[in-house]
């Protein structure tokens, strides 16, 4: 950790580092599959992951039109299903649905709500407008605004997405703090000259060692003390 970055808006990426997005698949893999033992579990879940990183990144590189992550999560619910041997259409829309109903991590709403109070917090996520919604009401997450890649067309980490906070707010890049638990999302945002601070969560993609971002933190209520300066609600 560096010294702490004077910011004037705290920028959060929603999946993963807000939400527990693999839980939420997850439990519905099993809604899908009653009695599917962990391993079997974990295998669909894997490949329900492949799938949506791997057409993202063919929009990202521009091998495939924008598609909405609604959209992407309804071809992984397909898939997921074929493997597992279920046809029943009703039983695969409830599957795509589960992407959508996402708990939050424990410190996620009233870490939110203490950094809230002193600072303006905006969600950016890849996920599609709808799909927000829906994820932020399941959740429970209260923002200032919200922001989706759905409004560049692309999907993080195209330096675009960031843009989109950046131009969102008027300020100058450096005056952003994005948080995020996915160490190649921080790079995309600290690419585009926004400040960065790593929260640690069990489902996130960890720091390498050569990567120097502005703060580490082990989760959202040690962010919250440090960017409050440890007082609670306003």
């Amino acid at each position: 950790m560096t010294s702490l970055p004077d910011v004037d808006v705290v920028v959060f990426d929603i999946l993963g580092t807000m939400v527990d997005e693999p839980g939420g698949i997850g439990r519905g893999i099993r809604a899908l599959l009653p009695g599917v033992d962990d391993a079997r579990a974990a295998d669909l879940l894997a490949l329900w992951q492949r799938h949506v990183d791997e057409q993202q990144r063919e929009v990202v590189a521009g091998r495939r039109p924008y598609t909405d992550s609604t959209v992407i999560d309804r071809e992984a619910a397909e898939r997921v299903a074929a493997e597992a041997g279920v046809g029943d259409p009703d039983a695969i829309r409830a599957l795509a649905a589960c992407a959508q109903r996402l708990e939050p991590w424990p410190d996620s709403v009233a870490g939110l709500g203490r950094i809230a109070a002193h600072l303006p917090v905006l969600g950016l996520s890849s996920a599609g407008r709808s799909a927000l919604t829906r994820i932020n009401a399941h959740a429970g997450l209260r923002w200032h605004q919200v922001l989706s890649a759905e409004d560049v067309r692309g999907y993080k980490p195209h330096p675009d997405v960031y843009r989109l906070a950046v131009a969102n707010t008027g300020l100058a890049p450096e005056r952003l703090l994005m948080v995020a638990a996915h160490a190649w999302d921080l790079r995309g945002a600290r690419d585009v000259g926004m400040r960065t601070a790593y929260v640690e969560r069990p489902v996130g993609d960890p720091p390498r060692p050569d990567d120097a971002f502005d703060l580490v933190t082990q989760g959202l209520d040690e962010l919250a003390g440090l960017l409050t300066g440890g007082r609670g609600p306003a």
